[in-house]
């Protein structure tokens, strides 16, 4: 074996880079300008609230750990998702880091042996695939996870492994790969010995070989191994291998480390994941990427020399996805082996078995050391617990953590969000849940295709369903028949180089239904393709619109293996648009950085590029403006090539020219690259931008951005969209969500414009206008017991105002259309910021009774500003109810308020009652029951008016459905029994009172 002291490996990689200093620094100091004054003060809308609406459909996860004394307790990392924990052995699991960390994406994680309130996460997935997010940095939380702090290492890029020192929680060694998508130098084997204050760079290669995994001696902790990879990403081509990778260790806590040999593969070697047991330390396991020789290795002798084990293709395909080993704490001739599935060998690797688990695509496993019957497993479904060694596991239903590519929104009601989940299927859920589904998965629908799709559609008439899959597949599901067929463009063999096929379909090739003439729809390879009926025939009406580079299409991987899905398919359409306002009108943009447009139906084509335009510059989303068919913005990112800015650029005049909209000084950082961009479809220029590392809005058109993080998790955002007054977005960890009610944003938008924000400390209200709220909601929606549920959007008015400055007191009333108040809230809110009350369309003044559909408005008032701020809106009939009429709900409310109303008299005579003593009381008693009026009669007729009273107005509930419409025939006679009982009644206890005086 060579042993090579740090020195001599540094003196080593200056040769092959820049090279680096043994003292690496925790905080990179920033060179990006500073923002821009916000354009609207994000206090005056900073209380708006983001939905989280499924589906609980676990995506990635790539890291996993747990506490060995606190045997139910488990974490787990998503790879877009944030950190999760659980303390019931995974039945719930929860976010712990979301207000902290700035990405979702979670490469590592270990809890401190000597104080599990210690905890460290290192972001950036080492498994990286296509879509893989990049990392920033090492977290450490010392009370739980109550609290975070950034604990360095910005660039690292991907962080495989990171383990914390057993009897010091401030001593941590981590494995960072480094920037997946370039060369950099953060990358290699850190050490701190402050808790992450300072790092040293243990062990350095060069800038393009990092550290993959790590595992520490039990019994000496200065004793690490180091599985080193060069592995780097392009658009067409993932590398995987390199002469300097290979397996280190290090006696003295990486101070010096030497490369093993002795038996393992030497000169070209890739990804190398390692594991010893605490059971014999000296056996050390290894699974190494390598021609020939790929496979696991063991040793027996603390890697001094290694006997090859196997090479089950079970075991060791896709080697930069997977090759991943865990030995077991316990015994030491127990090994697992994660890769599609999950594998353990008892007899020390000589055979293997596979685990059933709820998902393949296995990446993690964390064994309990006092007990290996108690483990953790992370694979492509998200975190699975078992208690029993794998007999069973918990599920992977209770994960919001879905890795979604795209959204598409129809006009149903409640409108519908359709999406692609990684390593999953296409999906759809409501926006919100029905009145009576049991479980939120009743809701859930399939959306052809499958996990890569995109899903396309008519919203107005979503019975056809149009979705893909990976090369070049393309599915039309009509669901009225149950009917899913291919009708694939070019049924092709895609696993060959990308030169050699017809068509070059991406992984997410475009598919997209005209908005102008649904029974249109387009499918985009390096060609634009259409069909007119159903897919039975397809017409290519573009020519080849990239730039058709030779060099981008050869056949992806190496160089010891290829690996050819689709995602590193190059020089391909990546959005196509057709016009929102002119049939014929199509715009497109390329992987590699071109546009055209073609204003005749594709007879011809121009390139309108902007010259700004990126070398290779992705255009991932093309929006068309819903109100300027000239219009079109372009949502352009690079960082496949380590390109990180944001590229976002408009035109006004069909592409003739472009202006630059994001350039990393006004607003949206330098390094987040955006994803989509979208305009309102109520107010021009007011534009909603998905990055990378979360949303950012616009209200002058581009010319500044600003955060709309809110309470939106760390995470991708891969799509939004802006339909029924909401905005829809799609994210790559944290599944569906909705900002409810873009008013306050548009009203402060032309606020904006007009000069009429209100800004400094003057006390002040600004009062935005309610949209439409519509009669038939229930709430809360019948349910089973479950905490597994979306976050609910409250059934009712959501009446939003802003405070400025400081009041003392604040009056908010919802008035009638003839003026009268019929709801009131005295102390509403007064803290500054945006606040929201909820009006459930009751008149709290009449029983509680339902509002019938009419014009509203809401009014505020306070003594410290001047004037009365009102605004108007509507209430609307039940949109799924159109039968019930305006009579209906006419009839419905006057019934209402005549029950409450007799109620109300039961109560009155009731308490009149009560307010005499004893004495008095059973006197008029006896003398009303001598009139024929029994004694219980009263109560009696008090609570069959309560039940009546409810089934006329209820909102729904366990036993009965919500009250909605006309009053039945059943329930008007039994009213008017109860009135004339009511007549008897009072009639019998009023003379009993004026009898004795009272």
């Amino acid at each position: 074996m060579r042993a090579l002291p740090v020195a001599l490996l540094l003196a080593l990689a200056s040769t092959l880079s820049s090279g680096t200093g043994v003292q690496g620094q925790t905080r990179a100091p920033s060179t990006a300008p500073p923002a821009p004054a916000p354009a609207v003060d994000p206090a005056l809308f900073d209380g708006m609230t983001w939905r989280m609406v499924g589906p609980f459909r676990g995506g990635r996860v790539t890291a996993v750990t747990g506490i060995a004394e606190q045997p139910h307790t488990f974490f787990f990392g998503s790879t877009g998702g944030g950190v999760w924990k659980t303390d019931d052995a995974g039945h719930h699991w929860t976010p712990i880091a979301d207000e902290a960390l700035t990405t979702g994406a979670v490469g590592a994680i270990d809890v401190a042996d000597s104080d599990p309130r210690v905890i460290y996460v290192g972001t950036g997935s080492t498994s990286i695939r296509g879509n893989i997010s990049i990392g920033r940095g090492v977290w450490r939380t010392r009370d739980g996870g109550e609290s975070w702090s950034f604990a360095g290492l910005p660039h690292s890029g991907a962080i495989g492994s990171l383990i914390v020192h057993p009897d010091d929680p401030d001593r941590v060694w981590v494995a960072a790969l480094g920037n997946p998508f370039g060369r950099n130098e953060e990358r290699g084997v850190y050490r701190t010995r402050d808790g992450g204050e300072t790092w040293e760079h243990a062990l350095f290669l060069n800038d393009s070989t990092g550290a993959v995994s790590l595992a520490m001696d039990p019994r000496d902790p200065q004793v690490l191994y180091a599985g080193m990879w060069r592995a780097e990403r392009k658009p067409w081509t993932l590398i995987s291998g390199g002469m300097e990778g290979g397996l280190y260790k290090t006696t003295d806590g990486g101070d010096s480390w030497t490369k093993l040999a002795g038996g393992l593969p030497e000169g070209l070697v890739g990804k190398v994941k390692v594991s010893l047991s605490r059971a014999n330390p000296d056996r050390v396991w290894a699974m190494v990427e390598a021609e020939p020789g790929n496979g696991l290795y063991r040793s027996d002798d603390g890697g001094e020399s290694w006997s090859f084990v196997t090479n089950d293709s079970r075991l060791t395909n896709r080697a930069f996805y997977y090759h991943h080993v865990i030995a077991d704490p316990n015994d030491a001739d127990v090994v697992y082996v994660l890769n599609v599935g999950f594998y353990r060998s008892d007899d020390g690797g000589e055979s293997f078995e596979r685990i059933p688990v709820h998902h393949g695509d296995v990446h993690d496993l964390w064994i309990n050391p006092d007990d290996s019957d108690l483990f953790v497993v992370g694979d492509d479904g998200g975190a699975e617990v078992s208690l029993n060694g794998g007999r069973t596991l918990s599920g992977v239903y209770n994960q919001p953590t879905a890795e979604l590519y795209d959204v598409q929104v129809d006009n149903g009601y409640p409108y519908r969000l359709y999406g692609s989940q990684q390593d999953n299927s296409t999906i759809s859920v409501p926006a919100f849940r029905s009145n009576n589904n049991l479980r939120p998965q009743e809701g859930w629908s399939y959306a052809a295709g499958c996990e890569v799709g995109p899903v396309a559609l008519d919203p107005d008439d979503p019975s056809v369903i149009w979705s893909g899959c990976y090369g070049g597949v393309i599915n039309r599901w009509d669901r009225t028949t149950d009917v899913r067929r291919n009708m694939n463009l070019h049924p092709e063999n895609q696993s060959r180089a990308p030169s050699e096929l017809e068509h070059r379909f991406q992984w997410v090739a475009p598919i997209v239904v005209d908005p102008l003439d649904p029974q249109t729809v387009y499918h985009a390879s390096q060609y634009l393709n259409r069909t007119r009926d159903g897919g039975h025939s397809w017409e290519t009406i573009s020519p080849d619109l990239t730039t058709d580079t030779p060099e981008h299409q050869r056949l992806p991987g190496g160089p010891i293996h290829s690996d050819h899905t689709g995602v590193e398919v190059f020089n391909t359409i990546f959005a196509v648009a057709p016009s929102l306002h002119t049939r014929g009108t199509i715009w497109v943009g390329t992987d590699d950085g071109r546009v055209h447009l073609t204003r005749d139906d594709g007879a011809n084509w121009s390139e309108i590029t902007p010259p700004e335009m990126p070398r290779h510059g992705t255009v991932n989303r093309i929006e068309l403006s819903p109100h300027d068919p000239a219009r079109a913005y372009l949502a352009v990112h690079r960082y496949r090539e380590a390109d990180f800015r944001p590229w976002i650029f408009r035109t006004d005049d069909y592409g003739a020219t472009w202006t630059s909209l994001a350039d990393g000084s006004n607003g949206i950082p330098d390094d987040h690259w955006v994803r989509v961009v979208r305009e309102d479809d109520v107010r021009p220029g007011l534009l909603y931008a998905g990055t990378e590392f979360g949303l950012f809005v616009s209200f002058d058109d581009g010319a500044r951005w600003q955060r709309l993080r809110l309470n939106l998790p760390a995470t991708p955002i891969m799509d939004a969209k802006v339909a029924h007054g909401d905005l829809a977005v799609a994210t790559q960890g944290r599944s569906f969500w909705v900002l409810d009610d873009l008013t306050p944003l548009r009203e402060l938008a032309a606020g904006l414009e007009s000069g009429t924000i209100p800004s400094g400390d003057e006390p002040d209200v600004v009062l935005f206008t309610p949209r439409d709220a519509a009669r038939g909601r229930a709430f809360p929606p019948l349910q089973e017991m479950d905490i597994n549920l979306p976050d609910p959007l409250p059934a009712g008015a959501l009446l939003h105002y802003t405070v400025v400055g400081a009041l003392d007191s604040l009056l908010v009333e919802v008035l009638d259309g003839a003026g009268r108040v019929v709801s009131s809230w005295p102390s509403a809110p007064t803290a500054p910021g945006l606040h929201r009350i909820v009006w459930g369309l009751r008149d709290s003044d009449r029983g509680g009774a339902k509002m019938p559909p009419g014009e509203y408005a809401v009014r505020v008032t306070s003594p410290a500003i001047e004037g009365v701020r009102e605004r108007r809106f509507r209430v609307v009939p039940d949109p799924l109810n159109t039968a019930i009429t305006q009579a209906d709900y006419d009839a419905q409310y006057r019934v209402t308020v005549e029950v409450a109303a007799t109620l109300g008299e039961v109560q009155a005579l009731q308490a009149r009652l009560d307010s005499l003593d004893a004495a008095e009381r059973d006197a008029v008693m006896v003398r009303a029951e001598q009139a024929g009026v029994e004694a219980e009669r009263l109560a009696l007729l008090r609570s069959d008016l309560s039940t009546l009273l409810s089934y006329f107005n209820s909102g729904g509930g366990y036993g009965a459905g919500a009250a909605e419409g006309a009053p039945t025939a059943s329930g008007l006679r039994r009213k008017a029994a109860l009135e004339a009982e009511w007549a008897s009644v009072r009639e019998g206890v009023e003379a009993a009172l004026r009898g004795g005086g009272a």
